[in-house]
């Protein structure tokens, strides 16, 4: 799989490509990672790429040409606009873009793009309901979630019990040595060696932990069971 990443800051993903779980991807050939510097892409003086907002306001807006221009050079992917305004990104979409072939991924700045810069885009992400400088983490974030689920890049099935996966609940609490710490005592259920009542007491478990942290998914299960 390859994965695109149009940003005016391509020394943000230095380490992000040359480390763990992502570098040993790359090296295995399973996924590749090309960073884009779109400012490249402007006909304007300087490389410029922002410009004051028609009809007022603060900050500097993207213009819509240099992105069009860049994209155009990634014409044959699947493209994503991350912005705040975006459908809020999740374990479904991730096993969503994972099946592309390729995709890329636009990070914004400044005070986001010219709203035709939509035409050029086949979809709009966002990571959750807040405000980051630009687009980069995100990208690094949604690359991540992608590229555990390309094949060969993690063991097979390791992600299949992981929060969000499967049921759609949260994970269940895992342990592991010593046996007890500080009085913190691992549930004996885990020690017994009985795999059914184990198994039995990581679905409750990761039933009352969802309706704890995460009563909005408990909810929605209920929503769609309806």
């Amino acid at each position: 799989m390859k994965i695109n990443i149009l940003s005016l800051f391509p020394k943000y993903f230095e380490a992000f490509k040359s480390q763990s779980m992502i570098a040993k991807a790359i090296k295995l050939g399973h996924l590749e990672i090309e960073i884009i510097d779109f400012r490249k892409f402007s006909k304007e003086k300087h490389h410029k790429v922002d410009d004051t907002v028609y009809g007022g306001g603060d900050g500097m807006l993207l213009q819509v040409e240099p992105i069009d221009l860049a994209l155009e050079s990634v014409k044959n992917s699947y493209k994503v606009l991350l912005s705040p305004q975006g459908k809020v990104f999740d374990q479904k979409m991730a096993h969503e873009l994972a099946n592309k072939k390729e995709i890329t991924l636009v990070c914004g700045h400044y005070e986001g793009f010219d709203e035709r810069v939509l035409n050029f885009v086949d979809a709009e992400i966002s990571i959750g309901d807040f405000i980051l400088t630009g687009g980069e983490i995100a990208a690094m974030a949604i690359s991540e979630a992608i590229a555990r689920l390309v094949p060969g890049v993690i063991r097979k099935g390791s992600h299949q019990n992981e929060s969000f996966e499967g049921d759609g609940l949260l994970d269940y609490p895992q342990y592991t040595k010593p046996v007890d710490y500080k009085g913190l005592k691992v549930p004996e259920v885990l020690l017994s060696g009985d795999h059914k009542k184990i198994e039995e007491w990581r679905k409750k478990a990761s039933e009352e932990k969802t309706r704890k942290n995460r009563p909005d998914i408990i909810e929605r299960i209920k929503h769609n069971e309806n």
